[in-house]
């Protein structure tokens, strides 16, 4: 990781404005939840905020949340940004050896900070893939070494992990962890607690690295289409129908009763589903932003977080939003408490989510961008 200062106003080759503000909106979400604004919306019982609590938060089992869709969010548009930093390393002069050099020094610290994150909780060693960086890593190194292979080779790809990952689960054979679809009593919860050395581990699996990596894959795709020179319509439409397709085989496997959307295991329906909304908020973005030209004042507000958007997601995960929020928590209860703890709650995780907001400003503004 390293700290680079560069003039603002330098453009990254071809760079289009909706990657940098769907990665910013993506990563700023993920601090809101580290201020427990969302667990506070459940407590607002029987109205709009509790809806949004619930959609702030995971599903328990066989389902699909708005927040379920994040980490496919962030993954995806890592692979979107690989084509246009490779692009942009290639005009600066670097040559083939020295851009896969850094892809494979990127993938490492990707896995060396998402592990660091679970032995600094967990206060011993552990070998987990379920945190987003820890995924990344994979899924990232995987993207960017196919990057130049066809379409039809990376979608062919993709489909046979799915295909693969959905036939283990449901045909491994251990008695105990062959109901695929069933919490602790899959082959993902197998793998975890055999990695874990535990009888019971999390329900979140290790192995869902392996079927995310179409997330990631189908980004670099996306991100290859919007660096090409097709008309801003052609590429909406391309997108439009990606987008529907994988909705119409997520849901369909799932309505069917074939394979059941369920983000903890990432089964193949729930990839798909996410895949699906996912390409489409990329086409809304790349719409209101880059062809209509619209929120500028809002694409630079979430520019400014994805502009250092692992700085703040490692800031917030070790749990510098909870000592921010001791720093507001007196002077919210003295000039809020008339309205309630619930309210001053939610007024507290508001201070502290433009608290984590400023700090990426600072950091812009002093033209410092911490990467790895």
């Amino acid at each position: 990781m390293k700290a680079d200062t560069q003039n603002v106003g330098s453009p990254i080759a071809m760079r289009v404005n909706s990657i940098d503000f769907f990665r910013g909106l993506t990563m700023f979400l993920l601090a809101g939840e580290s201020t427990r604004l969302y667990d506070q919306f459940l407590e607002f019982n029987g109205s709009f905020m509790q809806f949004l609590g619930t959609q702030f938060s995971h599903h328990e089992w066989h389902g699909l949340h708005f927040w379920d869709l994040i980490q496919p969010f962030f993954m995806f548009i890592v692979g979107v940004a690989i084509p246009f930093a490779v692009a942009n390393r290639i005009k600066k002069g670097d040559s083939n050896k020295s851009i896969t050099l850094h892809a494979l020094k990127r993938a490492f610290l990707l896995l060396f900070f998402g592990w660091a994150l679970y032995c600094i909780r967990e206060g011993k060693i552990v070998w987990q893939f379920q945190n987003v960086l820890a995924q990344l890593s994979v899924t990232y190194l995987v993207a960017f070494l196919m990057r130049n292979k066809s379409f039809s080779f990376q979608i062919i790809f993709t489909l046979i992990i799915l295909l693969l990952i959905d036939l283990a689960y449901r045909f491994f054979p251990v008695e105990n962890f062959n109901h695929p679809w069933v919490n602790f009593e899959n082959l993902g919860n197998w793998v975890n607690n055999k990695i874990e050395g535990v009888d019971k581990a999390s329900e979140w699996a290790t192995l869902n690295v392996i079927s995310t990596t179409a997330h990631t894959v189908w980004g670099v795709l996306c991100g290859k289409l919007l660096m090409s020179e097709k008309p801003a319509k052609k590429k909406i439409q391309t997108l439009l129908i990606a987008g529907v397709a994988a909705l119409i085989i997520g849901y369909s496997l799932d309505i069917l009763n074939i394979t059941p959307i369920i983000k903890k295991i990432a089964t193949s329906s729930f990839v798909f589903a996410s895949g699906g909304w996912t390409i489409l908020a990329l086409c809304l973005c790349y719409w209101l932003i880059d062809v209509k030209k619209l929120f500028a004042t809002g694409t630079n507000m979430f520019k400014i977080v994805g502009m250092n958007s692992i700085f703040i997601y490692m800031f917030f995960s070790l749990g510098f939003s909870g000592l921010i929020r001791k720093f507001f928590v007196p002077f919210t209860n003295v000039l809020f408490s008339w309205s309630g703890p619930l309210i001053t709650g939610v007024i507290t995780s508001l201070a502290v989510w433009a608290a984590l907001w400023y700090i990426c400003y600072w950091l812009f503004k002093n033209k410092i961008f911490i990467k790895i």
